[in-house]
């Protein structure tokens, strides 16, 4: 899969938390190579900070799964698929991709639709 989201991104939060935006500090399970930054992409659990929303939660650093991705990826059957927005969080509210959906069944359960 295409990772569309590199340490530094800002994105949107697709939960109901009180969070506008979240700057991407870190992402889980990347081991790396000298001065290649870590990247993101649906499915994988991110650290995080918020930008914007609440004032209780901005500052904090917080987890965080990517939903959704901007930059195109393909699929094992051949189709290209992007959405919209970049999106994250915990609660996820609105459409999610099937790849994080398989990863993550508690975010499935609450995301409005599976693409």
């Amino acid at each position: 899969m295409t990772l569309g989201m590199p340490v530094g991104a800002v994105m949107n939060s697709a939960d109901n938390s009180g969070a506008k935006n979240l700057y991407i500090i870190a992402v889980r399970g990347i081991k790396g190579r000298l001065n290649r930054l870590p990247a993101a992409a649906p499915g994988d659990m991110i650290v995080a900070t918020v930008k914007k929303g609440k004032p209780e939660l901005r500052k904090k650093v917080m987890p965080a799964v990517v939903v959704r991705q901007r930059k195109a990826w393909r699929r094992r059957d051949g189709v290209f698929l992007y959405f919209e927005d970049n999106a994250g969080g915990s609660a996820i509210t609105g459409p999610v991709a099937k790849e994080c959906a398989d990863l993550w069944p508690r975010i499935a359960s609450a995301s409005g639709t599976v693409v």
